[in-house]
């Protein structure tokens, strides 16, 4: 018996805004009660520029979770929290490496309730972080679109979530086209298929046009230095300053260091599903198909002690997707059946080319973010002008200058989910094109 295709109403996700939430989100939590975190979220760019944060944040009381009463109350919650943690984790001249229990302790339930965890995600800043700016806004249109949280206050900031989530938006329908194409796959309505591919690839073009427009309003030397630096986690952060992880004081004498990684688009569950749907295989960073065929041959002990230092990093970011969303993406890999669809039929040409254009736009779509990344973090690691802080700060830009002043290459450099930035971008995009491709048979 096959397995039944996933609805999107079981996992929280919306026909028409994907994994964006089905209800806007919450401008401000309406209980008073919560209106010390608004505050300070509201006020982090003068907090933090005045170096006030940490001394605000440490006057606030311990905040119970029992009035948050709704999922978008929750959500506003733990957006909230995840601005205020790593202001104050990194909004120093050095990074501090245990949160008080005014942000832990409410910060570790309400990521507990959303099944997530207690760090600034992509969700946090990008998916539970908007507005429409009038109330028939169109929410593929970034123009119409604001942020409620920065760290910064710069437009640049909002600009780069801001690209991110009308992304997500303008996707969205094609989830539910592409389940519609496995469904047509399961009566071999060959026609549907190819229609739902050709209109996917479109839709794909039309993204990479989106991601394009982060250029317009937001500058990469904003962003490698006053931006990118609060997005940092606490994994594989020793050199900015973190060599343990943080201590999250709940207040019980627990001292226990954790270790999460940062926002990252990564985590967007959009893109892992156009992987899952496509039959994109990523393999962990560093190996190769071949490399991974020879450590099948060994032993499952071995395998198994070695699990941890090989565990593919895109996989691992699904930790950081919204527990319904990650299920969602754990149940469509178990039924995704397209490639193997298209493979079976090589020789109609009209179904290959519309799945082989899928993945060159997809492909394409990687190259473009590959070019940003090269502006925005690679070019800028290498500037020697002084850093818009000024203030010798240890934190993720300063790594780059900590040793010596010298500059480092590419392949040094860190993401904010704290893995090598380069090896793995390249390993993706090229996972994504030329072995993926099917041929004529």
């Amino acid at each position: 018996m096959k397995r039944p295709i996933p609805q999107l109403e079981d996992y929280g996700i919306s026909p028409h805004y994907g994994f964006l939430p089905s209800e806007l989100p919450l401008e401000v939590l309406p209980d008073p009660y919560y209106a010390d975190w608004e505050v300070i979220v509201a006020g982090l760019p003068n907090l933090l520029e005045s170096k006030r944060l940490r001394h605000a944040i440490n006057r606030l009381p311990v905040l119970s979770i029992s009035r948050l009463c709704s999922e978008p109350e929750w959500r506003r919650a733990y957006s909230l929290l995840g601005f205020m943690a790593h202001a104050y984790i990194w909004g120093g001249d050095r990074p501090c490496g245990r949160l008080p229990p005014a942000i832990s302790v409410p910060f570790l339930a309400v990521a507990e309730h959303l099944e997530i965890p207690p760090v600034a995600t992509y969700a946090s800043v990008c998916l539970w972080n908007f507005k429409p700016n009038y109330v028939h806004a169109n929410l593929n249109s970034i123009d119409d679109l604001s942020t409620f949280a920065t760290f910064t206050g710069t437009l640049d900031e909002s600009w780069f979530y801001l690209v991110s989530i009308t992304i997500e938006s303008h996707a969205a329908p094609t989830i539910q086209m592409l389940l519609d194409a496995v469904a047509a796959v399961r009566t071999q309505d060959v026609l549907t298929v190819t229609l739902c591919l050709q209109a996917f690839a479109e839709t794909l073009e039309d993204l990479g046009e989106l991601l394009e427009r982060m250029h317009e309003k937001c500058d990469p030397h904003v962003f490698y230095n006053k931006i990118r630096p609060y997005l940092a986690g606490s994994k594989n952060m020793a050199e900015a300053g973190l060599p343990r992880g943080v201590i999250y004081d709940d207040g019980t004498g627990n001292e226990e260091y954790r270790q999460y990684s940062g926002g990252s688009n990564a985590q967007s569950s959009l893109i892992q599903f156009f992987d899952i749907m496509l039959g994109v295989v990523h393999r962990p960073t560093g190996h190769g198909a071949r490399e991974i065929s020879a450590v099948s041959a060994v032993s499952a002990t071995a395998r198994s002690l070695d699990h941890n230092a090989r565990l593919d990093f895109l996989k691992e970011m699904r930790f950081y997707m919204p527990g319904p969303h990650r299920r969602f993406l754990e149940d469509v890999s178990k039924i995704a059946n397209i490639r193997q669809f298209v493979e079976g039929r090589s020789s109609d040409i009209y179904l290959r080319a519309a799945f082989n254009d899928c993945l060159a736009m997809l492909r394409s779509l990687r190259d473009r973010h590959m070019r940003i990344v090269s502006r925005y973090i690679v070019k800028k690691s290498k500037d020697t002008r002084p850093h818009i802080q000024g203030n010798g700060a240890v934190n993720l830009a300063s790594l780059a200058t900590a040793k010596g002043g010298k500059k480092p290459k590419s392949v040094d450099l860190k993401g904010t989910g704290g893995t090598g930035l380069i090896p793995f971008l390249l390993q993706v995009r090229n996972e994504t094109g030329g072995d993926s491709m099917v041929l004529a048979s």
